[in-house]
């Protein structure tokens, strides 16, 4: 039997205790970020877990290459430094989506090496490594698209006959050069044909996906990185990888499947279907007219209102505008008026956009209510001011069932005595469906960017004295 000398076997037993540290402030972390009153603390307790884990694993026994592992670790902080403190908060969706592709490339890129060297150790091990590299191949190129998309350099989505079937055939390749790596162990071929066809399934998958379905994707993209990691955690028998992986892969996983609720659609469908695929996507003609109002008639209204609901959406984001809407809310709020903010699960361009912008304002915390809590208050409501938000509004989610979008969950703004909408222009949403409720007689259209529409109403707002 060997004999473990005592100080590896100590440094061992440290660097597993250390491993242990990095899950529990990785969960406290993530528990910490289900409130928006301690998301802060949370990611700095996560962040401190992801360093531990970072500094043990320099130290474990063994351990090579420091010059090159050092500047990988300083040109990468180096370089999530300056993009972090540049993008724009309305850009936060497609830089997740693009560092989410880098978790899924660095797995993928692992199980590159482990496997090009001879597998995991065993077939167990071999096994685990190909599930990981397909797993974060297919995330890291299928992120890259929803960047794409998302940034506008890929404008149309992209379909032709057929195209599931190519998929199928890319998923049943991928697997047969992943088995053939397992029961032969070390054959560079098997490797190369496994990662090729991944990423390629990757590209397959999100290409036909339209940009109103891009939350899901990146949520799904999101928990298959996680998983990608947690198997090559195992192959390498490295705890701090399963742990954060695990995490990752099942907090996507549920986020995922609060997305795909949000929109009353399975995942499948989200996948297959093409729904939001380009924009001009319309339910068939609507009856009446878009009625536009002046800001200083919308300030009036506001102002003497009872209870004023606000709905923010994607073009509040694009405008930067929700320092001046919390500054008229304020304003309100002085005179005696109520006011509520009313946020939909994907409302923006990823889960919880609208409450990041929000919180930034300084909104406080009990103003804002999710769907579920502020969608009976609609009734009550004198007016709803809603900016920039468009689907998650669109009353034809309960009544037409040939829209794309019926049985969606819906914020019932349209139930309000007066609806105030702030929109750029005339056209439809993400998802490229028309909007009735622009058409109801109790809606007004207050058209112009949302940051300068907000200070007229401000201005209007105070001329009331």
């Amino acid at each position: 039997m060997a004999v473990v000398p005592g100080g590896l076997l100590g440094a061992r037993t440290l660097i597993q205790a250390s491993y242990f540290l990095t899950a529990v402030l990785f969960i406290t972390g993530l528990k910490r970020m289900s409130s928006p009153l301690s998301a802060r603390s949370g990611i700095v307790w996560a962040g401190a877990g992801m360093l531990v884990a970072t500094l043990v694993t320099l130290a474990y026994p063994g351990m090579s290459n420091y010059p090159l592992i050092g500047a990988a670790i300083v040109l990468g902080g180096v370089l999530a430094w300056w993009s972090g403190k540049r993008v724009a908060m309305t850009d936060m969706p497609q830089m997740i989506a693009l560092y989410n592709g880098m978790g899924g490339g660095a797995a993928a890129s692992i199980a590159a090496v482990e496997l090009y060297r001879g597998g995991g150790g065993s077939q167990v091990g071999t096994a685990l490594a190909v599930a990981g590299g397909l797993i974060g191949a297919v995330s890291f190129s299928g992120s890259a698209i929803a960047f794409g998309k998302l940034q506008g350099l890929i404008r149309r989505s992209i379909r032709f006959r057929g195209q599931q079937f190519v998929s199928v055939l890319l998923l049943a390749g991928a697997l047969l050069a992943g088995a053939l790596e397992v029961l032969h162990g070390g054959a560079a071929g098997y490797v190369t044909g496994l990662l090729g066809l991944a990423l390629l399934l990757g590209l397959a998958m999100t290409l036909p996906i339209g940009g109103a379905d891009m939350p899901v994707v990146i949520s799904l993209y999101n928990a298959l990185t996680g998983l990608a990691v947690g198997f090559e955690g195992f192959a390498l028998h490295n705890a701090a990888m399963i742990i954060a992986g695990t995490v990752v892969g099942s907090a996507g996983t549920l986020l995922t499947q609060l997305m795909a609720r949000a929109m009353n659609r399975s995942l499948g469908n989200v996948l297959f279907s093409g729904f939001g695929e380009a924009p001009g996507a319309s339910t068939g003609p609507l009856s009446g007219s878009l009625k536009p109002i002046e800001a200083a008639d919308v300030g009036v209204m506001l102002a003497f209102a009872h209870k004023v609901i606000v709905v923010p959406g994607y073009g509040m984001a694009v405008a930067q505008a929700q320092h001046k809407i919390w500054e008229l809310c304020q304003l309100l709020i002085e005179r005696g008026v109520m006011v509520r903010f009313a946020i939909h699960p994907v409302a923006g361009r990823m889960p919880g956009h609208m409450n990041v912008l929000l919180a930034e304002a300084g909104v406080p915390y009990d103003l804002i209510g999710d769907l579920e809590q502020i969608n009976a208050e609609f009734d009550t409501a004198d007016v709803a001011l809603i900016i920039g938000a468009n689907d998650v509004v669109n009353p034809v989610a309960r009544t037409e069932k040939s829209s794309p979008i019926y049985g969606m969950p819906i914020l019932n703004a349209d139930r309000a005595k007066n609806v105030i909408v702030i929109k750029r222009g005339q056209g439809a949403g993400f998802s490229g469906i028309e909007n009735a409720l622009f058409y109801l007689d109790n809606t007004r259209m207050l058209y112009g960017d949302a940051q300068k529409v907000g200070a007229e109403l401000i201005q209007a707002v105070k001329a009331l004295g």
